[in-house]
């Protein structure tokens, strides 16, 4: 049956965890729709993602009360409502700063378009031309970055900066309007409240992995 009409969702009310978690699941019920399943139980679909099914129909509640008993839930409905809770359903405009090594590779990349994010244009403190056929934004001057930012109504931005230059940086780009940050210079930012950092730190991460195949 339909999901039943519930108030609507607060972001902020959902735990970080469960925004991840949904991210898996969209991504699963994908693969699901690309071959042709038009339905799937939680169990199924718990499995697939990694999760027991408790904490994916717990996840769930959270869009209010939907699924067929017997049946599971409806693939193109659950991708399309964790799909507007997101954020996702359009193309959403991000901007790079810090065209080094790891800037280059994440221009190039094009899985962003696929899961609902364009890289508009990247920034460093040189202007250059990027010798990669596969790297098509233009980049621009460091100088340029807030303008830019503030005219393209940009809300989202990576930062592959050194980390002595990312706390003022990030200072620019909240002052322009930025409130999401995936952060992979290794440093702590301090940003208002109401802008969320995402910290990738993939030292941490090979020292997390370090741990566990040593034990």
């Amino acid at each position: 049956m339909p999901a039943k009409k519930s108030a609507k969702i607060e972001k902020a009310d959902i735990p970080r965890k469960t925004v991840y978690r949904l991210s898996i699941y969209s991504r699963c019920l994908q693969r699901l729709l690309e071959n042709g399943i038009k339905t799937v139980s939680s169990e199924a679909l718990a499995g697939a993602a990694g999760v027991k099914s408790p904490q994916l129909r717990k996840d769930l509640t959270y869009f209010g009360q939907f699924g067929t008993r017997g049946l599971g839930y409806d693939v193109e409905q659950l991708i399309k409502m964790i799909s507007d809770l997101l954020g996702t359903t359009h193309l959403q405009p991000v901007v790079l700063v810090g065209v080094g090594n790891l800037g280059r590779a994440l221009l190039s990349y094009r899985g962003f378009a696929k899961e609902g994010f364009d890289i508009v244009a990247a920034f460093d403190v040189r202007a250059v031309q990027v010798e990669d056929m596969r790297v098509t934004q233009p980049v621009y001057s460091m100088t340029e970055l807030r303008q830019f930012v503030e005219q393209n109504l940009v809300r989202m931005a990576i930062l592959c900066v050194p980390p002595e230059e990312a706390q003022e940086v990030s200072n620019d780009l909240v002052e322009a309007g930025v409130t999401g940050f995936m952060n992979f210079a290794p440093t702590v930012l301090q940003v208002p409240d109401e802008v969320t950092v995402n910290n990738v730190n993939l030292a941490i991460e090979l020292e997390n992995l370090s741990y566990f195949v040593g034990h």
